[in-house]
């Protein structure tokens, strides 16, 4: 925001009557979590908003973390808010009542817009997610931003140009010249639009063909994510040599959706024993110390003794040596020879920070960690949220960065073949900042908001 705008924003903002009152409305525990962290950055504007929520997926627990009240009806439905991946999980949701809590929720909506016309408040609407929040956001009457999590161009195509694709259905997803549809970019484009925030530059550059307010500021997925301690940390004097002989640290993301995690896991683990032989092979790819040590990233959500059990069934034995300053004295540490394994449940950044690759089956952690300019390894399973169609798209999206394998035991051929050619690390970390954009997006977006909300 420039110096006219601040200016001019505070004498709006000169009494109680001029604060703005925020509904965010959003459809996802992700989409829960980038809008929480937009809206922390709008709590620390000068003039920050009154803020209100209505999480039309799940209870909004991220909301709930940030004193922030909700105006409607909310409930978990059984598909837990992946119906797109598959008809059965929706006619689940109908049946759970999905069609009479839209309802009420439209009306939720609608009747908290009308409140606060009555009483003289500036009001809008902030929709994060896909076309459902926004389409809410229309139907509200409010003027409305749209921060769009669910489609990025690159599903359909590169810098270069269109993605081969071989199924037919499948040029659905571009035919109007965009992944994001004619309907779609109508509501982006009414005149109460005031800003679209897409999730990659690319995305931004093809709506800005159409008279769409949409701005590149950047992933609010990749906010967040500092690690209390960084790898200069790891080190004491002669920083530069142990860098070199440092061990090689291999991230495990399972993903956080129960039982899938702990399906997902087993799956993993094939992965892990084929790492293993491969690590006592004559010519093994294992940089200078010899040392190996897999971090595994367990939600806080899950049972950690249920992923010990598994790795104990597998040959690992619990140890009480750290082999790393891990900020968690609670991780579980299992070792075999001068391997080690570490699962922790507080030191989530620390495992995507120091991970030189991830083993991967999770949706944002995945994107993270590879926004972080490393390579990952992703092994579709059976679902409901990474199953082959999803790992698919992913890749998609992802592009060189993300390694699709067929089979666990191909994770071994993959990660040596990366370690053997330091060229394609370096394309890898490019592509990934490029994909997933620079830390600080919520605070652009916030300072945005402030804007184009008062400002037209």
């Amino acid at each position: 925001m420039n110096d006219l705008s601040r200016l001019s924003f505070a004498s709006n903002s000169s009494s109680a009557d001029s604060r703005l009152q925020l509904l965010v409305l959003s459809n996802g525990h992700g989409e829960d979590v980038i809008a929480a962290r937009i809206l922390q950055a709008l709590l620390q504007q000068p003039y920050p908003p009154d803020i209100f929520a209505l999480p039309l997926v799940g209870e909004g627990h991220a909301y709930q973390k940030l004193n922030i009240p909700l105006i409607g009806t909310v409930r978990t439905m059984p598909s837990g808010g992946f119906v797109y991946m598959d008809g059965r999980q929706l006619a689940r949701d109908v049946r759970g009542g999905l069609l009479q809590l839209t309802w009420s929720q439209i009306q939720a909506v609608r009747r908290w817009v009308r409140s606060q016309k009555k009483l003289g408040q500036q009001n809008a609407v902030l929709a994060v997610g896909d076309i459902v929040p926004l389409l809410f956001a229309y139907i509200s009457g409010a003027k409305y931003a749209f921060v769009g999590t669910a489609k990025s161009e690159y599903y359909v195509r590169d810098e270069v140009g269109i993605l081969p694709r071989q199924s037919k259905a499948a040029r659905w997803e571009n035919f109007s010249g965009s992944i994001y549809h004619p309907w779609e970019r109508w509501l982006m484009s009414r005149r109460r639009c005031k800003a679209v925030f897409p999730r990659d530059g690319l995305t931004a550059k093809i709506l800005n063909q159409w008279p769409i307010p949409a701005f590149n500021f950047g992933n609010p997925m990749m906010d967040g994510l500092e690690p209390r301690f960084n790898t200069q940390q790891l080190y004491s004097i002669d920083s530069q040599q142990q860098e070199l002989t440092r061990p090689l640290m291999i991230t495990l993301l399972p993903g956080s959706r129960p039982p899938e995690a702990y399906k997902n896991w087993e799956i993993m683990m094939v992965g892990v024993s084929a790492l293993m032989a491969s690590f006592r092979e004559e010519n093994s790819f294992v940089p200078n110390s010899g040392k190996v040590v897999f971090l595994g990233a367990i939600a806080p959500n899950l049972d950690i003794q249920a992923f010990a059990k598994s790795l104990k069934s597998h040959g690992w034995q619990a140890s009480t040596e750290f082999p790393l300053p891990l900020p968690d004295n609670q991780a579980l540490i299992f070792q075999q020879r001068n391997v080690y394994f570490l699962l922790t449940q507080q030191a989530y950044n620390e495992c995507l920070h120091w991970g030189d690759v991830a083993i991967a089956m999770a949706g944002t952690a995945t994107e993270q960690f590879i926004g972080l300019g490393k390579p990952a390894i992703a092994i579709p399973g059976e679902g409901p949220q990474y199953n082959p169609g999803f790992a698919e798209a992913q890749s998609r999206l992802l592009g060189l960065s993300l390694i699709l394998v067929s089979e666990p035991a191909e994770v071994a051929v993959q990660v040596r073949s990366l370690f053997t050619h330091p060229d394609r690390l370096h394309l890898i970390a490019e592509n990934g900042r490029q994909r997933m954009g620079k830390p600080g997006a919520a605070q652009r977006i916030a300072e945005c908001l402030m804007e184009r909300f008062f400002s037209q």
